[in-house]
């Protein structure tokens, strides 16, 4: 009963959407409404600007970073990972916002900050230098998560490797129509680096 309470939590923290709730207090508009209608930091940053989508971006790593985290806290026999996990389906999936939310990228980041932060680090990394050299915010978090899976691969950590691995191909899958307009050329590119 306490892992289904746990994993029911670790659902809950995920679905607090803080693209909506960052949107309709400070700037009284859903975000849903614009841009590509995702919840998550991407389109926050290109509805609100740069403040918001930095409050949304952080808000939604540490979602994923405090569900990991109460898997430590609360010891009742759900891995950390799996407890993490239900955060991203919470993100994706939010029961706060008509099951439509974000596309897991920063929530995934922060399950693997919890678990293992030099990993957060090195994905942290993997995203800027791809994003500096292709201006694709999509691309750039499928990059980082396939360097994830390389970098977990040689840990010798099973079910790390299966996270990062199903936690990558989720962001992926959530991406598909993003690489779709990158093959036709019609995927937006940011315009304020490089």
């Amino acid at each position: 009963m306490e892992v289904v309470i746990l994993a029911i939590a670790a659902y809950l923290l995920g679905s607090i959407p803080s693209g909506l709730i960052v949107g309709k207090v400070f700037y009284k508009i859903d975000i849903r409404e614009h841009g590509s209608g995702n919840l998550g930091g991407t389109n926050t940053f290109r509805t609100l600007g740069k403040k918001a989508g930095f409050a949304v971006t952080i808000s939604d790593i540490l979602k994923g970073t405090l569900a990991t985290a109460l898997a430590f806290w609360f010891d009742v026999g759900l891995h950390p990972l799996l407890a993490g996990m239900f955060a991203v389906i919470g993100h994706s999936f939010p029961i706060f916002a008509g099951f439509r939310g974000g596309k897991a990228v920063a929530t995934s980041a922060g399950v693997l900050l919890m678990y293992d932060p030099l990993i957060f680090v090195l994905l942290i990394a993997s995203f800027f230098a791809s994003l500096y050299l292709t201006k694709y915010v999509s691309l750039s978090s499928m990059v980082a998560g396939v360097i994830g899976v390389i970098y977990a691969s040689f840990l010798g950590d099973g079910p790390f490797l299966l996270v990062v691995s199903l936690l990558t191909a989720f962001v992926i899958i959530r991406h598909r129509t993003n690489l779709i307009r990158i093959f036709k050329r019609e995927e937006p590119k940011i315009k304020w680096m490089g």
